[in-house]
């Protein structure tokens, strides 16, 4: 299902349908009240537009801003320009051929995300270079720890420096540092700097080597949602206690964080796998090192406790940016 903010669904009404945000929002209330609860204030927003005649999914199927890509899009298509390019990845399948995966991201003027290419175009990434301007045609969207994602599937394009096309400014998001215990479960965007005290063992787990989901286990056999059957890849993930003096926090690192932080590749990490003992080296000199992280608070349920999800890793900040930090907050403070 695609999740739509609310707010640009409300935006989309008004463009289509030209009535006032008021008249909108009482359509709305009175759809509520006349299914009595049953329904949420973005359903009922669904019903207003089709009854207005405005069709959200082709709406928000044309070329779009990267803000509002939504999960669950199937034909999304976006302008933007590339800030980051990663390497490409080969994975072996159960029948003993090979894929490809390899990804970027892209920023506009409204915010930035990451592109998924898979086999044959993982290979159009040698043509990608930060700055160039990227058209994506009929993308599909997906979620992960991290935010929204475009994949490229077989009717999907990709265009490198369209004529005529650029891109002026891109966002930048400035992050808010907090102390943690400042943080809040609905923090996101969130900066902390602080030590580590204490590393627990990493966790590797099964996943599927085409789509990345974790795999569960039918019939003693492990399975993927999407793929069926599959010869496993796997992911990993590491939690620590970060304390920046006001509190501590458990972070987590999942696979691409948990390498940056690391500094270490996903064959040397997976070496881990299959010699645990060789963690201690590298849990030692994790502990007492200054890190600053970007992410966003979660509550476990389970531990009723807040975590803090890490989706940006700098594990050695630059002191000299720092000192001139505390120097600047204590000019506010005075």
């Amino acid at each position: 299902m695609i999740k739509i903010p609310y707010e640009e669904i409300i935006s989309k009404i008004k463009e289509g349908s030209k009535i006032s945000e008021a008249e909108i929002s009482s359509k709305i209330k009175e759809k509520m009240d006349q299914l009595a609860g049953l329904i949420s204030k973005e359903g009922a927003a669904y019903i207003v537009a089709n009854e207005l005649g405005v069709k959200m999914l082709d709406s928000f199927n044309r070329e779009v801003k990267i803000k509002n890509i939504a999960e669950g899009m199937k034909s999304a298509s976006v302008l933007g320009k590339v800030i980051e390019v990663y390497g490409v990845k080969v994975f072996s399948r159960k029948d003993g051929s090979t894929g490809k995966i390899g990804s970027f991201v892209i920023a506009d003027e409204t915010g930035k995300i990451r592109v998924v290419l898979w086999n044959e175009f993982a290979e159009k990434l040698d043509g990608i270079t930060p700055g160039a301007v990227i058209r994506i045609k009929d993308a599909y969207v997906k979620e992960n720890q991290a935010g929204n994602e475009l994949h490229l599937n077989s009717r999907s394009e990709i265009e490198i420096n369209p004529k005529g096309e650029g891109i002026s400014a891109v966002f930048e998001k400035k992050n808010k540092r907090k102390k943690i215990n400042e943080l809040n479960d609905k923090d996101s965007d969130v900066e902390l700097l602080g030590t580590i005290v204490q590393v627990f063992e990493p966790r590797f787990y099964e996943i599927c080597p085409e789509c990345g989901k974790r795999l569960k286990s039918k019939e003693e056999k492990l399975q993927c949602e999407q793929h069926g059957i599959v010869e496993p890849s796997f992911g990993y993930v590491i939690n620590l206690m970060l304390d920046d003096g006001s509190s501590s926090i458990r972070s987590v690192f999942f696979r691409k964080q948990m390498e940056n932080l690391l500094a270490m590749e996903s064959a040397e990490i997976m070496k881990l796998h299959e010699a645990p003992s060789e963690f201690q080296h590298v849990k030692d000199n994790l502990l007492g090192k200054i890190i600053k992280i970007v992410g966003k608070v979660s509550r476990n349920e389970m531990f009723q406790r807040l975590e803090f999800i890490a989706q940006l890793v700098y594990p050695e900040p630059d002191p000299d940016d720092e000192l001139k930090r505390l120097e600047k907050d204590a000019q506010v403070v005075e």
